[in-house]
């Protein structure tokens, strides 16, 4: 099985944003283009995008549907994330096109309602874990706080078939992933994509090496700290 190199846009009002504790701040890479970026990363060889929702994370209002319609309609993929938190929300971003959706932290606290997720799309949920020591702490306005390991046990037993590992205090930062707590979620038996951190090849080939199936990478990508298209085609994408 390969090691995917999915690169990452987060969008409010249609427009390119990152993630603050606040809220969605304007990004002015690609003067604020979503689409502009993802044809980037199309051209340097991306199979898949991961489109974050701010406004669907901090709002509970999903505005950003036609941006995951016209990432599709370029030709690649579309990993959906930010705010998904219950059946309505990942049917709504599989329907305008998404391949995959990433079932948000904050719907952990509705065990039922995870599950009934994750039987309703087989094969296309992945469950973000939002890692901050030995606890899963949410972003956006659903906060959870809840134990790692014990959560990972029901989820595991659940049916959950994959993981998104978000390392919270290195979003955005570019100070290197958090190859520990990864390695922590691999042990439960499922396939792990890491995020958060990541601003290197060398980042990647760690990742890689600690047994992750991939990794979301999204300043670096976003600003051009990472060169995306040796990365993809080093056989990490």
């Amino acid at each position: 099985m390969g090691f995917e190199v999915i690169p990452a846009i987060d969008v409010s009002g249609g427009r390119l944003a990152s993630y603050s504790p606040a809220g969605p701040v304007p990004e002015s890479a690609f003067d604020g283009d979503p689409l502009a970026a993802a044809g980037d990363y199309a051209a340097a060889g991306a199979r898949w995008v991961h489109v974050v929702d701010l406004d669907l994370a901090f709002d509970g209002l999903a505005r950003n549907l036609d941006v995951v319609r016209a990432i599709v309609a370029l030709g690649v993929r579309v990993q959906a994330s930010g705010g998904i938190r219950t059946s309505a929300h990942a049917h709504a971003a599989i329907g305008a096109g998404a391949s995959r959706v990433v079932l948000g932290s904050g719907a952990l606290r509705d065990e039922a309602g995870a599950f009934d997720a994750i039987a309703a799309f087989p094969g296309r949920i992945v469950v973000g874990i939002d890692v901050d020591g030995d606890r899963i702490r949410s972003r956006g306005a659903a906060g959870v706080d809840l134990p790692l390991v014990e959560t990972l046990g029901w989820l595991v037993a659940g049916g959950a078939p994959a993981f998104l590992v978000t390392a919270v205090a290195r979003v955005g930062s570019l100070m290197g992933p958090d190859v520990a707590a990864v390695k922590r979620v691999i042990r439960a038996g499922r396939p792990v994509i890491a995020a958060g951190g990541i601003s290197s090849i060398e980042d990647l080939g760690a990742l890689r090496a600690s047994g992750a199936s991939g990794a979301v990478v999204g300043r670096a990508a976003l600003e051009g700290g990472l060169d995306l298209e040796r990365a993809l085609h080093l056989g990490l994408g």
